[in-house]
């Protein structure tokens, strides 16, 4: 399945609910989060009949976001049903690693493909601030779980937020004692990301290259979106960047999100897509039209940059689907 302007559309990003365990402060507010009326979330047999029309127009590619997906019940039992489903190559997930300890037997039986987890500090008291929840050692137990698992596809996802190089440095010291890809995401203005500080992939580069040595491209292909990773001297794992605002790679988008209400997007930064979940009622062949003429009209690229754009995002992070 290809856009308007000939990329390929193989992955779609699938989000199963808006609730979360954290309140991260670039993600939702810390009080008086308006959450989705159950009613009004997609249930799993209608997830199911979504995936299945996407996979037969050329998604190969699923990861199951949230808010935090582990936090829904029946997550695994979905996956396995998703892994199922002919056309469907790779399903993934990412998650804040809090109930990971506990899920991820299930989700090793489901047969999941890979796991991203979000983590921005290894400190107790840094992550507390960011997160508003003292629940680090429940997400280290999680990591620690994970990255034991003998092939398990594991990545650990921080948003770099300005100002902590000692965060980035500690949490890429987990790559050279074990086999995981830690990547760096450069804070996008999207929700209430829009207020923080600004800091580029340059910025940690530095940071990273004076406490570990030169970062040395690996053009091996480790996942399915844009990042681009590095070997460090003696590390086993990879160090990963994905930098949206200073090296834009919207000439190689390969994805599209499905929100927990069925709502469509075609791009991050934009409220542009199909509403799907209507058209639950009648045929696959109208799902089909309509998905088809929504990627074709996928925007060209996002303009971060610019501090007025027309049909701008203004939910927040978790409404949208990570």
């Amino acid at each position: 399945m290809h856009d308007g302007f000939g990329r390929t559309i193989d992955y779609l990003r699938l989000s199963i609910t808006d609730r979360c365990s954290l309140r991260c402060t670039y993600c939702m507010p810390e009080d008086g989060v308006q959450w989705l009326p159950h009613g009004e979330i997609l249930r799993y047999e209608e997830i199911l009949r979504l995936v299945r029309v996407f996979a037969a127009i050329g998604v190969k590619k699923i990861k199951i976001t949230g808010g935090e997906p582990l936090v829904r019940k029946g997550v695994s039992g979905l996956i396995s049903e998703i892994k199922a489903i002919d056309g469907i190559e790779q399903v993934t997930l990412t998650t804040n690693g809090v109930a990971l300890k506990e899920q991820l037997p299930d989700l090793l039986s489901a047969g999941i493909d890979g796991i991203n987890l979000s983590l921005d500090t290894l400190d107790r008291a840094r992550f507390a601030e960011i997160t508003r929840r003292d629940a680090l050692p429940r997400v280290l137990e999680g990591l620690e779980t994970a990255w034991n698992v003998p092939g398990l596809n594991l990545k650990l996802n921080c948003v770099a937020q300005a100002g902590r190089a000692s965060d980035w440095a500690a949490l890429a010291g987990l790559a050279k004692e074990h086999n995981i890809a830690v990547r760096f995401i450069e804070p996008m203005p999207i929700g209430l990301g829009g207020d923080m500080e600004t800091c580029t992939e340059t910025d940690i580069r530095a940071v990273l290259e004076t406490a570990y040595g030169t970062l040395e491209p690996f053009d091996a292909v480790l996942g399915n979106g844009p990042s681009k990773y590095f070997t460090l001297p003696d590390f086993q794992g990879k160090i990963g960047f994905i930098s949206a605002v200073s090296h834009q790679f919207c000439d190689q988008c390969n994805r599209v999100r499905l929100t927990a209400t069925g709502y469509l997007k075609t791009c991050l930064q934009y409220d542009v897509g199909a509403d799907l979940r209507p058209l639950l009622a009648g045929s696959d062949e109208e799902l089909q039209a309509a998905i088809k003429a929504a990627i074709q009209n996928k925007p060209k690229a996002h303009r971060f940059s610019e501090k007025t754009v027309e049909n701008r995002e203004a939910h927040i992070m978790s409404q949208i689907g990570g």
